[in-house]
């Protein structure tokens, strides 16, 4: 039986070696090799001992060597963009994890994506917790005037917030149909306290080690508050997304926005 060959952008770093991982232990995909900056050799070990695998400085070397069928990319924002407009321009399909691209950066890979016919996923949590709870809060928001949502990660993830609270914020006012009741204290002592602001939701991040991501949705009514938590103990919490979205790139021609459209949860564009 073919298996699925997946290259690892940014394969080095604490998500790609997982990822790296996750796909040598996938019976239905072969690890084809990996890409990052800090490379210092041509290959790297596979995680599941099995030799090595090609390794390259950057992706556009890496794909013309190997011949991926698609590219997981964990990087960051600016780096995402390019990974993914390289993968689509070799006629490689791709899956990000990475946040923090432009809206404009995300519209031209879109329509990049619909041009060449090359599916792309793009997705700012692969934890399916992390994917239902946005899915079940944007359901909950309609009975609730007042909303804080609070997310803590590890001390090196670069933007504040999250993506994955975008994300939850945007499915929950969408959810409401109009904004959210802010409190605005009279008095804040301390500038920045209550947070940023998205369509009411004041929206609160943490960063420490020891965290890998937590994200948290607390909803007050009269007499009551519902709350809503997610943690992610480990990345790996993230691999069972991942292998779910390389399989259902391979079937896709165009670009698809967020986890939650993978699953069903949201009409398919």
């Amino acid at each position: 039986m073919a298996t699925i060959k997946v290259a690892v952008n940014g394969v080095l770093g604490r998500m790609g070696s997982t990822v790296l991982a996750a796909v040598a232990s996938a019976p239905d995909m072969t690890p084809a090799g990996g890409a990052d900056i800090k490379a210092a050799s041509s290959v790297t070990a596979r995680p599941d001992g099995k030799g090595t695998v090609p390794l390259a400085k950057d992706l556009a070397t890496l794909i013309s060597e190997t011949r991926p069928d698609v590219v997981v990319d964990f990087t960051n924002g600016e780096a995402a963009a390019n990974a993914m407009k390289v993968a689509l321009n070799a006629g490689v399909r791709v899956v990000s994890g990475s946040t923090g691209l432009s809206a404009a950066a995300m519209k031209e890979i879109e329509q990049l994506a619909a041009v060449r016919k090359i599916g792309a996923i793009s997705a700012s949590n692969f934890a399916l917790g992390a994917v239902l709870l946005g899915h079940l809060a944007g359901i909950a928001s309609k009975y609730f005037d007042y909303a804080d949502l609070i997310e803590s990660h590890h001390e090196m993830k670069i933007d504040s917030p999250s993506g994955t609270a975008l994300s939850i914020a945007r499915a929950m006012a969408e959810g409401r149909g109009n904004p959210f009741m802010s409190v605005v204290s009279e008095k804040e002592t301390l500038a920045g306290t209550r947070g940023g602001v998205h369509d009411g939701i004041n929206i609160h991040s943490a960063r420490m080690p020891g965290r890998v991501a937590r994200h948290e949705v607390v909803f007050g009514a009269t007499g009551q508050t519902f709350t809503m938590i997610h943690d992610s103990i480990n990345r790996e919490s993230f691999m069972p997304g991942v292998l779910l979205a390389v399989r259902h790139v391979m079937t896709l021609d165009h670009m698809v926005i967020g986890l939650d459209r993978v699953l069903g949860l949201k009409a398919k564009p």
